[in-house]
């Protein structure tokens, strides 16, 4: 008997999000499970679980008693704070709706358990919180051979002599992308790229002064805008480090995505990343220990050698055959534990 799951999602409307990234992933590790029928934006009554990765009013509408509701929770109202800029009185009813949002759902998905806590405060019970993690296809991201990294780089005009850096992110304040730029200035020998751009428009926090860095950035610098994801495999493979100086995050599908090119990790030093990338990166809480650490990872072969077996370790947690057992377990379990509550007339599983 097939259980039949209706995605519900815009994530992959933008490039360059990190959550339509990890929507990508899941559908097709989902299409490889036989006991499961997966529908896109699915219209009707007919799915025993609608899953929601996108916060849409659409969705929040289609909410309903004939199915099992999930909300994939990417981000907490509160990590809005430096992403978007709006009217303080629209940016407070956005966020009242993304916690109604949460709350409304039968069952809730986190991509880090830190954001269980925070959760727990909005009233919503832990017995309705599941943890699964984000993971990244090993065939779609993997390390290169040298001569295509070559070209990669003819491609994007980038040096290839020098020591390259790379950012990967929306341009927005709470990626730290002005600490970016600052430890670029500070080391003039390494080069410097950031592949992203503004998702959210002229709405992104701190939109007028970032786009003048984007606009006019240094020597050492070069930003590469939006880039479709079937290129990103490149962009890590041509960098030497992936440098993510953000000030907040939830769980960077683009760290789980240069890993697999086992390349180091230098992260600014935040609690998220302790239960979930176990020690195995670089991390500094400013501008001065970036910089040091990206110096040593340039001059000292030994050191860059231990952050790459670091970057691996990451890498071989996060397989796609782990979090698929994990889905295929979780599917039934919330399907059997809602399928009499009252009320509810949830449709039986399919042949």
């Amino acid at each position: 008997m097939k259980l039949s799951i209706n995605m519900l999602s815009q994530a992959d409307s933008v490039d360059g999000q990190g959550v339509g990234s990890a929507y990508l992933e899941l559908i097709g590790l989902l299409a490889s499970a036989p006991e499961l029928r997966v529908s896109i934006n699915g219209k009707g009554n007919r799915f025993q679980i609608n899953h929601a990765h996108t916060i849409n009013p659409t969705y929040y509408l289609r909410m309903s008693k004939h199915s099992v509701n999930v909300a994939y929770v990417h981000f907490l109202p509160d990590t809005l704070d430096g992403s978007i800029k709006l009217p303080k009185i629209a940016f407070g009813i956005f966020k009242k709706y993304v916690t109604s949002f949460y709350k409304k759902a039968d069952e809730i998905v986190v991509v880090n358990p830190i954001f269980i806590e925070p959760l727990e405060k909005l009233g919503i019970p832990k017995s309705r919180i599941t943890y699964i993690p984000n993971f990244v296809d090993h065939e779609v991201f993997h390390s290169l051979d040298k001569e295509i990294i070559e070209k990669a780089k003819d491609l994007y005009e980038l040096p290839k002599d020098r020591f390259i850096v790379l950012g990967v992110g929306q341009v927005q304040n709470r990626k730290g992308v002005l600490d970016f730029i600052e430890v670029a200035k500070r080391n003039p020998e390494l080069f410097f790229v950031w592949a992203g751009g503004f998702s959210f428009g002229n709405i992104t926090d701190g939109y007028k002064e970032l786009k003048k860095v984007v606009e006019n950035p240094p020597e050492n610098v070069r930003f590469l805008g939006i880039v479709k994801r079937k290129d990103m495999n490149e962009i890590y493979n041509l960098a030497d480090v992936l440098f993510m100086p953000s000030y907040n995050e939830l769980f960077p599908m683009s760290i789980l995505e240069a890993v697999n090119s086992k390349k180091p990790v230098l992260l600014r030093e935040l609690d998220l990343y302790k239960d979930i990338l176990f020690g195995k990166y670089l991390k500094a809480s400013d501008n001065n220990g970036f910089s040091e650490l990206l110096l040593t990872l340039k001059n000292d072969k030994e050191a860059y050698q231990k952050a790459a077996e670091d970057s691996e370790a990451i890498s071989a947690f996060y397989s796609k055959e782990h979090v698929l057992e994990i889905w295929k377990a979780y599917y039934p379990r919330i399907y059997q534990k809602h399928k009499d509550d009252k009320g509810k007339k949830v449709p039986l599983p399919q042949d």
